[in-house]
């Protein structure tokens, strides 16, 4: 047993300094969350290259086409290529923090004395604390509690008169948040319109890049529609010439099938919560959001039509400090008010 220990001392000493040697060259890799993350990301992309490295490796007809019809060929490496770019887009991408719209209201405030400081502020975050970085006397809730135009202030007018700061106050960055935010565990933020965390992408889906995630789900499931019939086509033609090939890209295709049923799912539901301007996490844990327990669950609250939804979400939140404010009571007796003729006629539903 001693001579077991002797023996792996020395390799697993060698490793160790082989790994603190790679971190210090990538400071990256010396976080577990940034590793996994990273891991996730050339998982995805070897995927990608597997699925249509083995489709141009096999297939002969369609090198030949691309020498006859170039332009398919460079149609679907541009699909492919913009799908990766824009998953990288959408995962380097920020949701949308509570505490950068606070920091965005505080650089309005003229009154501020830009002074460094460093802020310690106990949590009952996961991590056991939050530290903050900033500039300035103090949080910037406090700074901004000086001013008319203050965060609190702000926050305030978006809910009922009447509810305490404590229902809108995060327990965890003790920061308060506007309707339609959420603290997110895996982020240790607050998040602006917080719809779900991806572990695909390694970051959360907020207001500030819902819409390049739509836009990511849209490509990626044309990439998986299309190169799965490139596997179909294939397989017609070439279905008795080699049988480990075709044993290949039948498991392939199987394994491409269930991840197109899926994103297609995936791109209909998010579809649908734009048209209703909602969000995963309100229309999961919608009664036990407080805000929404009390409406009626064919009610969309902060719905404004399907045009103006639309608009909204491809257009405006470009910027991610748009915060929406709690519908009244008159707004929601009239959107529970039925549809008629006229209403129709009129496109109340746009």
């Amino acid at each position: 047993m001693m001579m077991m220990v002797g023996i792996c001392r020395p390799v697993r000493d060698t490793w160790d300094q082989a790994m603190d040697r790679c971190y210090r060259l990538f400071p990256c890799l010396s976080d577990p969350a940034r590793r996994s993350s990273l891991g996730l990301k050339l998982a995805l992309v070897t995927l990608h290259l597997v699925y249509a490295g083995i489709l141009f490796l096999f297939d002969g007809d369609l090198i030949e086409r691309t020498k006859s019809e170039p332009w398919y060929t460079a149609l679907y490496l541009l699909l492919f290529f913009a799908t990766l770019v824009q998953y990288f887009i959408t995962s380097g991408s920020s949701p949308g923090y509570v505490i950068d719209a606070m920091r965005a209201v505080t650089e309005k405030i003229p009154i501020i004395q830009k002074t460094p400081v460093t802020s310690k502020q106990p949590a009952s975050s996961k991590n056991g604390s939050l530290v903050i970085t900033m500039d300035g006397s103090q949080l910037e809730r406090n700074l901004l509690g000086n001013n008319t135009t203050s965060w609190s202030k702000l926050i305030m007018d978006m809910y009922p008169p009447g509810t305490s700061a404590r229902n809108w106050t995060c327990p965890y960055c003790n920061v308060e948040q506007p309707p339609r935010a959420k603290h997110c565990h895996d982020c240790d933020k607050c998040v602006l319109q917080f719809d779900h965390h991806c572990v695909w992408l390694g970051t959360c889906i907020g207001q500030g890049n819902h819409c390049r995630f739509w836009w990511y789900i849209c490509e990626e499931t044309a990439l998986c529609l299309w190169t799965g019939i490139l596997y179909i086509t294939y397989l017609k033609a070439n279905i008795s010439r080699a049988w480990w090939k075709d044993a290949i890209m039948i498991v392939l295709l199987i394994t491409l099938s269930i991840s197109l049923i899926f994103l297609l799912l995936l791109l209909l539901f998010h579809s649908y919560l734009i048209l209703t301007n909602q969000t995963t996490y309100e229309l999961v844990r919608r009664r036990r959001i407080p805000y929404l327990r009390g409406i009626p669950e064919r009610i969309y609250p902060f719905s404004k039509g399907i045009c103006r939804n639309l608009y909204d979400f491809c257009c405006v939140r470009s910027s991610i400090f748009i915060k929406e404010s709690l519908p009244t009571q008159q707004e929601i007796e009239e959107k529970s008010r039925p549809y008629t003729c006229y209403d129709v006629v009129t496109c109340r539903c746009c």
